[in-house]
């Protein structure tokens, strides 16, 4: 039978040339359940399970902050005896804006009448109230738990019975490892952010071959590359392994539901043998509300990460990090055109990605495995992995690494032996039972040293 051909606004003609016509009225597939993240919605209530940075450090000043996060409107603040507050930003009295407050010495006062809330919500004054007044004792104001660390603040807005331990990662713990913070605002839904993480394709297209070079000029060599699921359906990773003259360079990205990321090296040249080296990026996408969101991270700096100094720690904070051109907003029009990067490939989508036009093709399986995982959790189809330490350590082991290995290539089946290359010494990173920290990256070397020494055994 012959397939019959569009012939109004919204039928779709598969072959049809110049067809535009009939895919123009195609209405839009929002994915509704992994996009909308305000309180209430699956994804929402999934994503307070975690806590999530709100600012960087240095944005709390002697005056308020506000913000919005997971479609809700906060204020934050640091009060003259140095305790943050995440409250809920419109005054529990008669609704002015907090970020108009007065930083107290404790909690932040309202600037209309003068009420004063502490960081855990107690009202603590409510002036012009006659003295007997029971009035600031019979609720609380809207408030969250709030944590600093290395210039990031944290804020967890899920339920208080079951706030989740602080989560540390092993990334933190390279004692050589400089920690910069920075963030960035995006006009488009988180998932689309997110999902990028796992799309190796990009790198060697977006970032190299079709401009000039925004990260390492040897990621525009075609990898081969390896999808997996980790973390008991929690986290996934990619691993690309390319060769590069006599050298192989295996690089694995990292991701943990919902909105965790790590990179490795990010100017890696490939041109010196080194057997492991850990994340240089650690990020996460926090939606704002459903058409917007923001990425906040630390760019980590070392000399095992950067040996040519490429990185630029001046170069990071609000609204700017020291890779990649195309990572903000804050270019002319001509230059997003001539060299588009990674905020001009997602915010372009629109701001809530129709998933209904899509193609996906195989290198797109990260994504569609991240996708898989994400409406798993929010159907509760698995307990959520809320990034505490394993097996009683002190931190939470991360799967991020760098290989570059001395290994000549084969007159036939050489891209098996860099496919080879990249799995085991992917299966030696996520088989490691030693505690986070320097050893464990010592012994982690040593054993794809002795791996590397087996693969070329067998050309002798």
């Amino acid at each position: 039978m012959r397939r019959r051909v569009g012939t109004h606004m919204g039928e779709v003609a598969p072959s049809q040339e110049y067809g535009g016509y009939f895919s123009a009225g195609l209405p839009k597939k929002h994915d509704d359940e992994l996009l909308e993240t305000g309180p209430g919605t699956a994804a929402g209530e999934y994503l307070r399970k975690f806590w999530h940075p709100v600012c960087l450090s240095s944005e709390l000043t002697d005056l308020p902050l506000a913000v919005r996060h997971l479609g809700e409107d906060l204020v934050l603040f640091r009060d003259k005896s140095g305790r943050l507050g995440a409250l809920h930003r419109h005054c529990s009295h008669r609704g002015t804006s907090l970020e108009y407050g007065i930083v107290s010495e404790r909690g932040l006062r309202c600037c209309y009448h003068g009420w004063l809330f502490d960081v855990d919500g107690a009202v603590l004054d409510t002036p012009g109230e006659p003295p007997e007044s029971r009035l600031k004792d019979s609720f609380r104001h809207g408030a969250y738990p709030v944590r600093e660390y290395r210039g990031l603040v944290f804020a967890y807005l899920g339920p208080p019975d079951r706030k989740p331990r602080f989560p540390i990662y092993d990334a933190y713990l390279q004692p050589d490892d400089d920690l910069a913070p920075y963030s960035i605002w995006h006009s488009c839904n988180w998932l689309h952010v997110q999902e990028n993480i796992m799309d190796p394709a990009h790198i060697v297209f977006l970032h190299s071959r079709n401009n000039q070079y925004q990260l390492s000029p040897r990621m525009d060599v075609m990898p081969e590359v390896e999808f997996r699921e980790t973390d008991n359906g929690h986290g996934c990773l990619y691993v690309t392994s390319r060769r590069i003259d006599d050298l192989v360079w295996v690089r694995c990205i990292h991701a943990l539901l919902p909105g965790f990321f790590q990179a490795g090296a990010l100017f890696e040249q490939g041109d010196a043998e080194k057997f492991y080296t850990g994340s240089a990026l650690t990020r996460w996408t926090v939606p704002i509300d459903d058409n917007h969101c923001m990425i906040f991270g630390y760019r980590h700096f070392s000399e095992a990460l950067d040996p040519h100094g490429f990185g630029k720690p001046e170069e990071c904070g609000k609204e700017i990090v020291d890779f990649a051109p195309g990572q903000t907003m804050h270019r002319d029009y001509e230059e997003m055109q001539r060299n588009p990067g990674d905020w001009e490939v997602l915010v372009s989508q629109g701001p809530l990605p129709d998933h209904g036009r899509e193609h996906p093709g195989w290198t797109d399986t990260g994504v569609m495995m991240m996708r898989r995982q994400f409406r798993r959790a929010l159907r509760g189809e698995s307990e959520p992995d809320l990034h505490s330490p394993q097996n009683g350590w002190d931190a939470r082991a991360t799967y991020t690494f760098d290989s570059v290995l001395r290994i000549p290539p084969r007159n036939e089946g050489d891209n098996a032996l860099v496919a080879e290359a990249g799995h085991r010494a992917t299966d030696i990173v996520l088989a490691a039972e030693e505690p986070p920290g320097p050893p464990r990256d010592q012994a982690i070397g040593e054993r794809i040293r002795a791996m590397k020494e087996e693969l070329l055994s067998r050309r002798e």
